[in-house]
C-alpha cells in the first residue's frame, strides 16, 4: 500500500482513547497509512467511540449517517468504529450502516494490520474478542520502514491497566472494557523510557481503575516509584481512581516522590451513603472525607479533582444536600458533574428516573457551587511561583501555554526555545479556565 494513504482518526470520551487512538495509527502505520488533520482528505476514517456519555451509541450513528456523502464521493474510503460503542454494539454496527468496512473493539486494536487485510480484499472485518494475548506486546515498536518511531511532544499518555471489577450501577465500562488486566511493570517502564528517548518529560498513567494496578508487586506505588528513576522522565500523573484502592503506599509516595504531581483525581459520585449503597460504590461519604484528609496530610498542597452524578434513580432532595455538603467539606479544585443518564445493560437503568427538571436544576446548584471552588484554588495561586512544562504556542506571537504542577493550563510569553522545557513561572493573573505569569530568570 502506498504510504501516501491518510488515515483521520476522530477520537471520543477518555484520555485512554487517546492513548489508543495513538497506538491504532502506530499499527495502521504498518499498513501504510499516516495520519491527517482533515477528514476529506482521507482514504480511511476511524471512529474511536466512547460508551459513557448519554445516547453515546445513536451519536456514533448520526456521525457515520453524516460520512455517507464523503463514501458517495470515494466509493474507496475506508471507514471503521472503533471503541467501546464498537464493542457494546458490534456487528449491529455494519447492520445499521452498512458503509461501515471495519469493526473492532478497545482490546483487538493490535491485530488491526490483519483486519485491514480482509478489508482491502474487499471483506468487511468485525472484531471484538476479549483476547488473552498481551495487545501491547503485538504493537509497532519501529516505523513502517523499520525507522524510530517519530518525536512526541512533551506529555503523554501510557495505560497500564484496564478494564474494572467494581461495576457501579451506572457505569458500563465493565461491560465494554472487561475485567481488570494490569500490564507487567517492566513493559510499562520499557514504553516510558522509549516515550522519553521520543522527547517525553510527563507521563500519565491511565486505567479504568488506574489504582487497582497489580502488576507490581508494591501495586501503583511500587510502579510509580520504578518509573521515577528513569532520567529524563520529570512528571508522572495518573487518573482515574476509585476511594478503595487509594492505599496507603500510594498515599505516602503523594507526600514522599518528587516526580508525583500534587494533583489526584478522585471520584466519589455522591455525598449520600443511601446513593452510594444504590451506586454499589461500596464507600461512603465519611471514609471518603476521611481519606481526603490523609492524602492532604501527605501532601497539603495537592489539588483535589472529583466526579458527581445527580438525579441518579432515587435520589431525594436530602440525598442531594448530602452532596453539597461533601463538596463543601472537601473543596474541589477541578470537578466534573453529570446529570445522570441511564446506560443500556447496567443495573441503574432499570430504576425509576428522577425527572428531569429536578435533576436539571440540582446540576445547577452543584456546578455553582463547583465553579466557585475550581475559581476561589485558581485565584488563590496568584502571586505564587510554579513550575511550567511549555507544551504548545499560544494564540499570541511569542506566546507559550504549558500546564503547572497542579495541571492548571499556563500562558506565559516565552521563547520558542523553551517548549518542552520546564520552567519557574510567576503567576500574576487567573482567568476562568487558566492563568497567566511571566517568566522567571533561572
Amino acid at each position: 500500500m502506498s504510504a501516501s494513504k491518510k488515515l483521520f482518526i476522530k477520537t471520543y470520551g477518555c484520555q485512554m482513547n487517546v492513548y489508543d487512538s495513538e497506538r491504532m495509527a502506530e499499527a495502521l502505520g504498518e499498513d501504510g497509512y499516516e495520519t491527517t488533520e482533515q477528514m476529506d482528505q482521507a482514504d480511511m476514517i476511524l471512529l474511536n467511540t466512547c460508551h459513557i456519555r448519554e445516547k453515546a451509541a445513536e451519536k456514533v450513528y448520526s456521525e457515520l449517517g453524516r460520512l455517507r456523502a464523503l463514501k458517495d464521493e470515494n466509493p474507496d474510503l475506508k471507514i471503521g468504529v472503533a471503541g467501546c460503542v464498537a464493542q457494546a454494539e458490534g456487528a449491529e454496527i455494519m447492520r445499521r450502516q452498512p458503509l461501515v468496512d471495519l469493526v473492532v473493539g478497545p482490546q483487538t486494536y493490535h491485530r488491526l494490520p490483519d483486519l485491514m487485510a480482509k478489508v482491502n480484499a474487499g471483506q468487511p472485518a468485525l472484531d471484538t474478542d476479549f483476547p488473552e494475548e498481551d495487545k501491547f506486546e503485538h504493537l509497532p515498536k519501529r516505523g513502517k520502514s523499520g525507522e524510530a518511531l517519530p518525536k512526541r511532544g512533551p506529555t503523554a499518555f501510557l495505560t497500564v491497566q484496564e478494564g474494572c471489577d467494581k461495576f457501579c450501577a451506572f457505569c458500563v465500562v465493565p461491560y465494554t472494557r472487561g475485567a481488570e488486566v494490569s500490564r507487567p511493570s517492566e513493559r510499562i517502564v520499557r514504553e516510558a523510557q522509549g516515550l522519553v528517548d521520543r522527547g517525553v518529560r510527563e507521563i500519565t498513567l491511565l486505567g479504568q481503575n488506574v489504582n487497582a494496578y497489580h502488576g507490581h508487586d508494591q501495586g501503583l506505588a511500587g510502579l510509580i516509584w520504578q518509573l521515577a528513576e528513569i532520567d529524563g522522565l520529570d512528571r508522572i500523573r495518573f487518573t482515574t481512581s476509585h476511594p478503595n484502592d487509594m492505599d496507603d503506599a500510594l498515599i505516602e509516595a503523594h507526600g514522599t516522590c518528587d516526580k508525583l504531581m500534587p494533583y489526584l483525581h478522585l471520584p466519589v459520585q455522591s455525598g449520600s451513603d443511601r446513593i452510594l449503597k444504590a451506586m454499589n460504590r461500596k464507600h461512603t461519604a465519611e471514609s471518603y472525607i476521611r481519606l481526603i484528609d490523609r492524602i492532604r496530610d501527605a501532601r497539603p498542597d495537592l489539588l483535589l479533582s472529583g466526579d458527581f452524578i445527580v438525579g441518579f434513580p432515587g435520589e431525594t432532595d436530602q440525598d442531594f444536600e448530602d452532596t453539597m455538603a461533601l463538596v463543601r467539606e472537601v473543596g474541589y479544585g477541578q470537578a466534573y458533574s453529570f446529570k445522570y443518564s441511564p446506560r443500556p445493560g447496567t443495573p441503574a437503568a432499570e430504576k425509576e428516573d428522577v425527572p428531569g427538571e429536578i435533576a436539571q436544576e440540582r446540576l445547577y446548584r452543584l456546578q455553582e457551587l463547583l465553579g466557585e471552588q475550581q475559581r476561589a484554588a485558581q485565584d488563590s495561586m496568584v502571586g505564587r511561583d510554579v513550575l511550567v512544562l511549555f507544551e504548545k504556542p499560544g494564540r499570541l506571537p511569542g506566546q507559550l501555554i504549558g500546564k503547572s504542577e497542579y495541571l492548571h493550563a499556563v500562558h506565559v510569553m516565552a521563547d520558542a526555545a523553551d517548549l518542552g522545557q520546564i520552567r519557574k513561572v510567576r503567576i500574576e493573573a487567573s482567568a476562568p479556565n487558566s492563568l497567566s505569569g511571566k517568566l522567571l530568570a533561572g
